[in-house]
C-alpha cells in the first residue's frame, strides 16, 4: 500500500521509541502522523482521529494492557502493528485473533517500519475479506432458512406445492420491488404476529 497519504497514529507512551517509529514511518515517505501518548479514552481518540494505520508500542504491557489494545483492535477494524518487548505463544495467538495485523516482539527498528506497515495492512486487507465472505455466507444461509420457512407456511396454508409457494414468493418479490428473502420475512413475521 504506502502512499504517502495514509493517516498512521503512533500509540506510544514512551517519547524516544515514538521517535524510532515516527522516524521509520517518515523516511518511508509517510508524513501524515499522529502521536498519541495517552493510554486513557484511546479508542475515543482513534476514533476522532480516524487513521487508516494504527501502531501500537506497548514495551511490556500487562494482561489488563494487552486486552485493552486487542479490543481496539477489534473494535476500529484498521490495520493495526503491536510492538511489544516480549510475548508468549498465548498473547500472540489473541492478538492475531483480535485482528492485529502485525504483533512484533522485539524489533523496533526503523529500517523495518515500512515492512511492517506493509505487513498489517496485507494481513488486515485478507482478514476483512475473509470476514466479510463469512458474513455475506451466513446471511445467505439464514436467508434460505427464512425462504423454506415461508413457503413452508404458504405450502400449509394455502395447499400449495414447493414450487408454487415460491413462484408466489418471488412474483410478489417482482411486485414490490423488494427481494424473496424480504418479502418471505414479513410472511414470516404476520404468521408470528397472527398465532
Amino acid at each position: 500500500m504506502g502512499e504517502p497519504s495514509l493517516r498512521i497514529l503512533l500509540v506510544d507512551q514512551n517519547a524516544a521509541r515514538a521517535a524510532i517509529l515516527e522516524e521509520g514511518l517518515r523516511e518511508a515517505g509517510l508524513n501524515d502522523i499522529t502521536v498519541v501518548r495517552e493510554m486513557h479514552g484511546l479508542l475515543r481518540r482513534i476514533v476522532d482521529l480516524d487513521p487508516d494505520v494504527i501502531f501500537i508500542d506497548l514495551e511490556n504491557p500487562n494482561r489488563d494492557v494487552l486486552e485493552q489494545m486487542f479490543q481496539v483492535s477489534r473494535s476500529v477494524r484498521r490495520p493495526i502493528a503491536m510492538f511489544v518487548d516480549q510475548a508468549d505463544t498465548e498473547t500472540i495467538r489473541a492478538a492475531v485473533e483480535s485482528g492485529v495485523g502485525a504483533y512484533v516482539v522485539d524489533g523496533l527498528q526503523k529500517a523495518r517500519v515500512k515492512t511492517i506497515l506493509d505487513t498489517a495492512v496485507s494481513h488486515f486487507n485478507a482478514f476483512n475479506r475473509l470476514r466479510d465472505e463469512l458474513e455475506r455466507a451466513n446471511q445467505q444461509l439464514e436467508e434460505r432458512k427464512i425462504i423454506e420457512r415461508a413457503k413452508g407456511l404458504l405450502m400449509k396454508e394455502r395447499g400449495l406445492s414447493e414450487e408454487e409457494a415460491y413462484g408466489l414468493l418471488r412474483t410478489a418479490a417482482m411486485n414490490d420491488n423488494r427481494r424473496v428473502a424480504d418479502v418471505a420475512r414479513s410472511i414470516v413475521s404476520l404468521v408470528r404476529l397472527l398465532k
